[in-house]
């Protein structure tokens, strides 16, 4: 027969049980489900790429450029000294983009920074597919917006292969990053690679997938 401590500790017990059961995520409605497509890859194939296709005149459709992936990268001199300021900015970015970033690492010495090959001094993340288009709908609708003294991303970034780059001064512009958590104002390079080698068509792609360039009014919106 239990006693009365045994009673009482399967009782508590009982309780805590319940309460980390409260506190798991609970199943939504749409569990189960295959994830809708990115709104922002929906306007590619209906708008986008007709557009694309008349404006240079391309009649193969393997011809029109895409967007194939972006990377992100975030370097830290301070880590040099202050290593576990890497594990705050590894949870940013993944807080940011939805996917869990790689410690990039020194591939040299260099005496005068202290700093020593293979020591860890930042984080990088590839996004692809849905978390790309994702990330991508987010940044030009939602981010860039947020950007102070905003006048218009740079149109001579590209690097002559179809790729576009561009830095980011802080993280604070995505919303989200919770400003009472931030341990460190801190920077980004993004990349965009397309799957064409010429900077017009690059540019024209993600000009029509809403990037505000220099000289345009506003950004294309997408509705839906």
């Amino acid at each position: 027969m239990a006693t009365t401590k045994q009673q009482g500790q399967k009782k508590s017990g009982g309780a805590a049980g319940e309460k980390r059961a409260s506190m798991l995520p609970k199943e939504h409605k749409g569990a189960g489900q295959p994830a809708p497509t990115p709104r922002l890859h929906t306007y590619y194939h209906a708008t986008v790429r007709a557009k694309l296709a008349k404006q240079f005149g391309l009649k193969n459709p393997h011809q029109i450029p895409n967007l194939t992936k972006i990377t992100i990268n975030v370097g830290m001199g301070e880590a040099i000294k202050q290593p576990k300021i890497l594990d705050a900015i590894v949870d940013e970015v993944a807080t940011i983009t939805g996917q869990k970033p790689l410690r990039t690492k020194a591939k040299k010495s260099i005496a005068n920074y202290g700093l020593r090959e293979g020591q860890e001094i930042g984080v990088a993340v590839t996004l692809r597919g849905a978390r790309m288009w994702e990330f991508l709908d987010r940044f030009i609708s939602t981010a860039i917006p947020r950007i102070r003294d905003f006048r218009g991303l740079n149109t001579r970034a590209f690097d002559g292969r179809g790729n576009y780059s561009l830095g980011i001064k802080e993280q604070m512009i995505f919303p989200e990053i919770n400003y009472d958590l931030v341990e460190q104002i801190h920077g980004m390079d993004l990349t965009f690679v397309t799957t064409t080698n010429r900077d017009d068509m690059a540019f024209a792609l993600l000009r029509e997938l809403g990037m505000p360039f220099r000289g345009d009014d506003k950004p294309i919106v997408v509705q839906g």
